[in-house]
C-alpha cells in the first residue's frame, strides 16, 4: 500500500498528473501559479518509478477529496460529513475532511446563500447595498447569481454588474459582516475567508446564463459607465451571431452535437450570412431538412428563438472549455496554424 511511504503533497500531485498524462497535466498546469509549476516538475522530473497500485491509489484520494469539497461547499461540514460517512464510514469520513482542512485551512464562505431559495435570497439582499449584492452574487452558483440578476430593476442591474467586473480583493471582515446580517434573516453562519473573486471571467460566467434582454442591458448599461471595461466584456462574450467567426471544421463539431429542430429555430430569427454558413456547414440533406423545418415553422415567440440560440452557444461555450474546437477572442494572441 502506498500509505506504508512517507509522501508529500507536491509529490501525490506529481504522480497523479503523471497518472492523467501529458495532456491533461498540461492544462491543470495553467491554473498553478510559478512557484506551485517549479515544485511539481522537479517532482515529476525526478521519480524515478511508480507503481500501478500507488497511481490507483492516489487517483483514488483524488477522487474522494474532490467529491468531498463538493459536498462542502454545497452545504458545509456537518453535510459533507453526514454524507460521506454514509458512503465511506465516519471514521474514513473524517479523514478526508481532515484532510481537506490541513490542506486549506479554509471553507468556502456563504454557504448560507449557495443554499437558499434564489426567489428568497433576492427578497433578503434587493435593498442592501449593490457593493453588498455583488459580493454575495460573486460567491453563489452561477445559475443562482444569474437568475438573481435578471430580476434587479434594470438600474441596478448595471451598478451591480460593474461592482461584479471591478471586484478585486476582499477581507475577511467585509465578507464577515455581510454574512452576520445574512445569518440573522437566514439563522446561519459560514467562516469567512479571503480570496480573490469577481472580475470580468465572473460577469461573463453570469451574463452566459441570463436572456438576452438582461444581457444587453447590462452591456449597453457599462458602455455608458467604463468603455474600456465594455469593451474586455465584449471580448470574453460570445453570442450566437458571432457563429460566423468560427472556421468550418469547428462549425461542423457544433452542429453534430445539435438537434435539427433546436437548429431550425435558432436560425429562424437570424441573418442571411448565419443561415447561409450553417448551410454551408451540413450536408446537402441536413441542410434541405432544415430549411424545410424553417419554412414550415410559422411564426414563432422572440423568446423562444434566443433560448434556441442560447442551447447552441451554450454548446459552442463548452467545446471551446474542453479544448475541441477554439473561439478567437479581442486581445487573445494571433493563431498560428
Amino acid at each position: 500500500m502506498l500509505l506504508k511511504k512517507k509522501i508529500s503533497g507536491v509529490q501525490k500531485t506529481a504522480i497523479l498528473l503523471i497518472t492523467l498524462g501529458s495532456e491533461v497535466a498540461s492544462e491543470i498546469m495553467k491554473f498553478l501559479n510559478e512557484d506551485e509549476i517549479n515544485k511539481i516538475s522537479f517532482e515529476i522530473a525526478t521519480i524515478n518509478s511508480v507503481t500501478i497500485e500507488e497511481r490507483k491509489e492516489i487517483l483514488h484520494e483524488f477522487i474522494e477529496m474532490n467529491k468531498a469539497k463538493e459536498f462542502l461547499l454545497e452545504g458545509g461540514f456537518d453535510y459533507a460529513k453526514n454524507i460521506l460517512s454514509k458512503a465511506l464510514g465516519s471514521d474514513k469520513a473524517i479523514e478526508i475532511l481532515d484532510k481537506i482542512k490541513e490542506a486549506t485551512d479554509i471553507y468556502r464562505p456563504f454557504t448560507i446563500a449557495r443554499k437558499a431559495d434564489p426567489t428568497q435570497l433576492l427578497n433578503i439582499i434587493i435593498d442592501e447595498h449593490p457593493q453588498t449584492i455583488a459580493l454575495v452574487l460573486c460567491y453563489i452558483q452561477p445559475e443562482k447569481a444569474a437568475q438573481i440578476l435578471s430580476s434587479l430593476p434594470d438600474h441596478l442591474q448595471n451598478d451591480v454588474a460593474y461592482r461584479v467586473a471591478t471586484i478585486r480583493n476582499t477581507s475577511p471582515y467585509a465578507v464577515k459582516e455581510v454574512e452576520r446580517v445574512l445569518e440573522y434573516k437566514l439563522s446561519n453562519f459560514v467562516k469567512p475567508e479571503a480570496t480573490v473573486i469577481g472580475g470580468i471571467e465572473s460577469l461573463v460566467d453570469m451574463l452566459n446564463r441570463v436572456d438576452r434582454n438582461t444581457e444587453r442591458n447590462i452591456t449597453s448599461g457599462l458602455e455608458n459607465h467604463d468603455k474600456e471595461l465594455a469593451e474586455k466584456l465584449r471580448a470574453s462574450m460570445f453570442v450566437f451571431e458571432d457563429i460566423v467567426t468560427l472556421g468550418s471544421e469547428d462549425i461542423q463539431k457544433v452542429l453534430r452535437s445539435i438537434d435539427q429542430k433546436e437548429l431550425a429555430l435558432a436560425l429562424k430569427g437570424s441573418s442571411d450570412s448565419v443561415k447561409e454558413l450553417i448551410f454551408s456547414n451540413l450536408s446537402k440533406g441536413a441542410a434541405e431538412n432544415v430549411r424545410e423545418e424553417i419554412e414550415y415553422m410559422g411564426p414563432v415567440k422572440l423568446s423562444d428563438v434566443e433560448k434556441a440560440q442560447q442551447v447552441i452557444v451554450s454548446q459552442i461555450r463548452k467545446l471551446d472549455e474542453q479544448g475541441e474546437i477554439l473561439i478567437v477572442r479581442g486581445g487573445d494572441d494571433d493563431i498560428i496554424q
